[in-house]
C-alpha cells in the first residue's frame, strides 16, 4: 500500500447547492452526486483537506451582486431550500466552510489567506457548475500561483457549456483528471509541486 502524502493539496468542493442542480443536469450527469460521495469519502481516508465553498446571499439584497439586484431576485438566499447543499455534499466537523457573494472563489479573500497559511500547492476543484464557479475559481487558484486540477467526472453543467469549459482552458490554466485517477496521479502530482519548488 502507498502511504501518499496529500499535505500540500486542498479540495475545492464548490457550490454543490440545490439551487445550481436541476433534473436536466441530474439527466446529463447521473453520477454526479454518487461520485462527490465517493471524491468526498476518498479525501477523507486519505487525509486530503476539503474546502467546501458555498454561494450564500442575505435575504434584504446587501449582498447581491448587480444582476441579482436589477431583476429583483438572487439564487442561493440565506434561509431558503435553495442554498441548502445536496445531502452527499455535506460537511464534515473539522472541515473548513466558506460562504462567498461572488462566483470566484477567490474574490473571498480569506480563501487565498488560507491556502495559503496551510502550505497548499495544488488545488484540486469539483462541483457546480463547471463552466462558471468551478471554471473561474480554478482559473484564479492558477493565477495566484497553484497548480490546479478540475476533477471532470466530479462536475456538472449543461453538457455542451461542461465539455467546452474542459477544453478551452485543459493544459493552459488547469489540468484535468477523473475520480478514478487520482491516486494514480499523485506522484505526478508532486513531483510538479518539488519541480516548481
Amino acid at each position: 500500500m502507498v502511504n501518499r502524502n496529500w499535505q500540500q493539496f486542498a479540495l475545492l468542493l464548490i457550490d454543490v447547492q440545490q439551487d445550481f442542480w436541476n433534473p436536466e443536469l441530474e439527466q446529463a450527469f447521473p453520477d454526479f452526486q454518487s461520485n462527490i460521495a465517493r471524491l468526498l469519502c476518498f479525501c477523507r481516508q486519505e487525509g486530503l483537506e476539503v474546502v467546501h465553498l458555498r454561494e450564500v446571499f442575505n435575504p434584504d439584497g446587501s449582498d447581491w451582486l448587480p444582476r441579482y439586484r436589477l431583476r429583483g431576485r438572487a439564487i442561493c438566499v440565506r434561509g431558503t431550500p435553495g442554498a441548502e447543499v445536496l445531502s452527499v455534499a455535506a460537511a464534515q466537523s473539522g472541515e473548513m466552510v466558506m460562504e462567498k457573494q461572488t462566483q470566484d472563489g477567490f474574490h473571498h479573500p480569506p480563501l487565498l489567506d488560507y491556502l495559503r497559511s496551510t502550505g497548499k500547492r495544488f488545488v484540486l476543484t469539483a462541483g457546480l457548475v463547471t463552466s462558471v464557479c468551478v471554471l473561474l475559481t480554478a482559473a484564479s487558484a492558477s493565477q495566484f500561483g497553484f497548480l490546479v486540477t478540475v476533477i471532470s467526472d466530479c462536475c456538472a453543467d449543461y453538457p455542451e457549456s461542461h465539455a467546452i469549459a474542459l477544453r478551452r482552458y485543459q493544459g493552459f490554466m488547469l489540468g484535468l483528471a477523473r475520480l478514478d485517477e487520482l491516486p494514480k496521479r499523485w506522484e505526478e502530482w508532486v513531483a510538479q509541486i518539488e519541480q516548481l519548488a
